[in-house]
């Protein structure tokens, strides 16, 4: 039963991103290119959202399904890290037309096409967990 409801929040997820135009490449490009502060809202309600749910979180001591004790550690601080991550990530999405979320709205949408990215992201994650212990963190 825990599964469908994983389902569920995913199915309805996807429609939200889908009505929203967030998985559209048009949307994606015209905020790259400035054009549209669309985008740039969405982005920005979430990270608003989220930071507002993390101290919700932590005010409260809310625990996870089944009761378990969420950590929730401070990020090391630095810029290059960051701004390596940032860049690459950036790109990926500027190549692809979508970041990881809305790879997925895109196939359910019925873009096929959108499984090679797909498919490329799962091996991107594939090499980066066999080369982790190698790079600098």
């Amino acid at each position: 039963m825990k599964y469908l409801s994983y389902l569920t929040i995913g199915i309805f997820f996807g429609i939200i991103m889908y009505k929203s135009e967030a998985a559209s490449w048009f949307r994606i490009y015209e905020m790259f290119q400035f054009g549209s502060f669309h985008m740039y809202g969405i982005i920005g309600s979430a990270l608003v959202l989220g930071v507002i749910g993390v101290q919700v979180i932590k005010k409260y001591n809310i625990k996870a399904i089944g009761g378990k004790e969420m950590n929730l550690h401070p990020k090391r601080k630095g810029v290059t890290n960051y701004l390596i991550g940032g860049i690459i990530f950036g790109l990926g999405w500027a190549l692809a037309g979508a970041c990881p979320g809305p790879m997925y709205v895109l196939a359910g949408a019925g873009y096929l096409s959108i499984l090679i990215v797909i498919a490329s992201a799962i091996l991107g994650t594939f090499v980066y967990g066999v080369l982790k212990d190698k790079l600098p963190h």
